[in-house]
């Protein structure tokens, strides 16, 4: 048992752009499709998909990890933020500007995941998931 499903998915993640793997398989929850899918919105990633691979019980996200024109990636860093024992909440006047704007912010808000800038111009605030650049 997991006590931390974000982290793993993003370490996941991490592990995988720095073996140059060209996806990754998670275990599947609706935030962490959310989380996948604004991802790939922001550039991030190419892809996701949910699917249920044989013989298994439960769905995996399958998340087509993407690189740059001489192989160079593009997630340098990902990290949690906002952690079961330490939850990290900002208004919106306080939303945090990841490498001045280059990185983004992962905040969940009560209009869903969003990344900061949006959140910035929606004027909401809330839990800071994670950052990555």
């Amino acid at each position: 048992m997991l006590s931390d499903p974000i982290a793993d998915m993003l370490t996941r993640i991490r592990n995988a752009t720095r073996t140059y793997k060209e996806s990754v398989d998670i275990p599947a929850s609706k935030f962490k499709e959310e989380l996948a899918r604004l991802l790939v919105r922001e550039g991030y990633v190419a892809g996701v998909e949910r699917v249920r691979p044989e013989g298994q019980k439960f769905d995996v996200l399958r998340v087509t990890l993407k690189y740059g024109q001489k192989r160079e990636q593009v997630i340098k860093h990902i990290e949690r933020i906002s952690r079961p024992g330490r939850r990290a909440y900002v208004s919106a006047d306080n939303l945090p500007r990841i490498q001045r704007g280059l990185g983004l912010a992962v905040v969940s808000t009560s209009k869903g995941l969003l990344a900061d800038r949006e959140a910035r111009r929606q004027g909401v605030g809330g839990e800071v998931v994670c950052v990555l650049w």
